[in-house]
């Protein structure tokens, strides 16, 4: 099928040439004209605007956007809107917080546009391995789009979970879970790191990755990233976060479920942000006033 792709970064990129590889006809815009150029030397058809893409896609069409959540996906969805038909669809495969999906989806369909929000796994190995889509919209919407989520995932790596909003909504879950599982890795590592044992860490990552109950494609990716540099060095310990961690928590506050691992596993990234720790000065200030407990100099 025909599709307009928006967004052509590292995974979006990737996704036109699985698309293409599967048969379907991409057009495709990103604000960089060499990422434009990139996938058109894959059989791509260049846009060289939003306009330009919704004018070389026939009628009853298929828009994927892939650009970073917030005020770039506002607008270009606007955009979008501003140019398209009846009858269209825009799906929106990035991180989006799910609220902003439900509201887009109410503003499309006011226009008569349909609104898809497709969660989006798989990262930099999905051209490959396929994309995990998890996908929130109408029945009619979700069958309209079936062909690229067919070709974009692997065997049962496709699933439509619900309205508009749920598909993003059980993103944000899986993306809360993912930083829990990299901070219980990253603190076993550190643990063996810091023992009296003379621990090869890239041995123990391999070794867990055969008949291990903590085997898992993260630990796969652990032991690449050894093998390539095994004592990670030049890495920083700065650990960002992309928002679906706060909101997961959020959710969770609000539907009063305890969810101390995901919670710490956030905090956790702040803390690796800061050069020093103005609240470690506090609690080393008090300790050396109730007891006397030596202050390291600065």
């Amino acid at each position: 099928m025909q599709v307009g792709m928006v967004g052509l970064g590292r995974m979006g990129g990737n996704m036109v040439e699985r698309l293409i590889r599967d048969g379907h006809q991409v057009v495709a815009y990103d604000r960089d004209p060499a990422a434009v150029a990139r996938v058109e030397k894959l059989g791509a058809t260049p846009a060289s605007s939003l306009q330009d893409l919704v004018g070389k896609l026939p009628s009853s069409r298929v828009v994927w956007i892939m650009v970073p959540a917030g005020a770039p996906t506002e607008s270009t969805i606007a955009t979008l809107a501003g140019s398209m038909s009846p009858g269209d669809l825009i799906i929106d495969g990035g991180n989006s917080n799910f609220r902003d999906g439900m509201r887009r989806g109410q503003e499309l369909q006011a226009k008569h546009l349909d609104f898809i929000d497709a969660g989006t796994s798989g990262g930099v190995w999905g051209l490959d391995n396929g994309y995990c889509l998890m996908v929130g919209g109408t029945k009619e919407a979700v069958a309209k789009a079936l062909p690229l989520f067919t070709s974009l995932a692997p065997e049962g790596g496709f699933l439509h979970v619900g309205p508009i909003g749920s598909g993003h909504f059980v993103k944000m879950v899986h993306n809360g879970i993912e930083y829990g599982l990299l901070a219980a890795y990253g603190e076993g590592f550190e643990i063996m790191k810091g023992s009296e044992f003379p621990l090869d860490l890239a041995k123990i990552s391999e070794l867990w990755r055969h008949g291990s109950v903590v085997r898992s494609w993260l630990l796969d990716l652990l032991t690449d990233a050894y093998a390539k540099n095994p004592e990670l060095e030049g890495i920083r310990g700065f650990v960002e976060d992309s928002g679906e961690g706060r909101w997961t928590v959020a959710e969770a506050i609000r539907e009063n479920v305890p969810a101390p691992v995901i919670t710490l596993s956030l905090l956790s990234r702040l803390v690796s942000r800061q050069d020093e720790s103005y609240s470690a000065k506090v609690i080393a200030a008090l300790r050396n006033e109730f007891g006397g407990h030596a202050i390291k100099p600065e």
